[in-house]
């Protein structure tokens, strides 16, 4: 089984039952990265898209451990065979470092995975801010302004958004210029 149809066939198994509304968000999310990818290299795409796959399957009950999903979904798939490089991916998306600053689990996730920094993470990043929780379309600042909505002002996601927002709309934004640049219309 290649690389992408095993991350969607394990993402439909860990997240369509137990979270049918992240499961939508999932779907929605991979859509976007099959269809981003074309700004990669053609190696980088299929890690792209199993990520985006992947990305979330840390909060599948039978999986969350530390608390910090992008962690717990890494270390599972580190566990169960899949590249490093998506379990890399999958740790370091979205800003997850900052939230792992609040949980206190910084060093736990450096010393255990590498951010990569490319325009494959950047993509990974756009991809999956850019889609909302049902599936919506949004820019970045309105998909921060939803997830702030649902945590309130103080909660630990809200804190973590604040301090993440500069770095995260900087790789977003890097990510539409070079989407820009093949004039690229999002679905």
């Amino acid at each position: 089984m290649d690389l992408v149809t095993a991350a969607r066939t394990t993402a439909e198994r860990l997240l369509s039952q137990a979270l049918p509304r992240r499961w939508t968000h999932v779907k929605a999310v991979s859509v976007k990265a099959s269809e981003v990818s074309m700004i990669l290299d053609e190696v980088d795409r299929p890690f792209l898209v199993a990520a985006a796959w992947l990305h979330d399957i840390g909060y599948a009950p039978e999986i969350i451990s530390s608390g910090l999903h992008a962690l717990d979904g890494a270390r599972w798939l580190r566990q169960n065979g899949f590249d490093e490089r998506v379990a890399a991916l999958v740790a370091y998306h979205s800003c997850a470092h900052f939230e792992a600053e609040e949980r206190g689990l910084a060093d736990v996730l450096r010393a255990e995975f590498v951010d990569e920094e490319t325009s494959t993470r950047d993509a990974l990043w756009y991809v999956d801010m850019t889609t909302g929780p049902d599936g919506q379309n949004f820019d970045v600042l309105e998909r921060l302004a939803e997830v702030r909505s649902r945590y309130g002002p103080h909660h630990l996601v809200s804190r973590f958004w604040a301090r993440a927002e500069p770095t995260l709309v900087a790789a977003v934004r890097r990510t539409e210029e070079r989407l820009a640049a093949i004039d690229y219309q999002p679905m």
